[in-house]
């Protein structure tokens, strides 16, 4: 039998449950890992990525929690609002545009793409996310809090929007002068496409 046949067949029967079982989630950490230290790790010391985070990670460094909160509460009341102030200042911006191109130039491999500072909050996205800060979240507590070089590959979903199975990968990203990590990217990664 065939590896992509055996794959398929431990894919379909972990769908009743909605998410992959162990062993196939399994067979699939080691190629997310490859895809991101061959094909995202050298962009993530890109001028574009660092200089984005610094600014504001010296932007957000006096935000206390109930500010942090507050964003937060203003992002997801964006989400659906008519107006939404917080939400284009961020897909807006540099970084945003980087992040799309990158989703773009993986030709739907990476279903999105958002990068947080050290505080856990977005500071570029590919596409809306539900919410601002991530800090409470293990994507980022995986990611950026267990420190530089650290690559966190989440369970495998079927996406029912999509009908694929995805996986999110976090990643800590550090300042290529001083090694320390400064903030995190995490991206959707369409497994039936790796």
């Amino acid at each position: 039998m065939s590896q992509c046949w055996f794959r398929a067949l431990a894919f379909a029967a972990a769908f009743g449950a909605g998410t992959v079982g162990a062993a196939a989630e399994d067979a699939q950490v080691a190629p997310i890992k490859a895809y991101v230290a061959e094909k995202v790790l050298p962009w993530l010391s890109d001028p574009a990525v660092i200089d984005a985070l610094k600014a504001q990670n010296a932007k957000s460094a006096a935000l206390t929690q109930p500010d942090i909160d507050k964003l937060d509460k203003q992002w997801r009341a964006e989400v659906d609002a008519p107006a939404k102030p917080l939400i284009d200042s961020v897909l807006g911006n540099s970084l945003s545009a980087f992040l799309k191109a990158k989703k773009e130039e993986s030709k739907g491999l990476i279903t999105e793409a958002f990068v947080t500072d050290d505080k856990g909050l977005n500071v570029g996205q590919s596409d809306v996310t539900s919410d601002y800060w991530q800090g409470d979240e293990a994507k980022w507590q995986k990611s950026f809090m267990v420190g530089p070089d650290a690559v966190f590959v989440d369970a495998i979903e079927k996406d029912e929007s999509t009908q694929t199975l995805q996986s999110q990968v976090s990643v800590s990203i550090k300042d290529p002068a001083t090694g320390k990590a400064i903030g995190a990217v995490t991206m959707g990664i369409n497994v039936d496409a790796l």
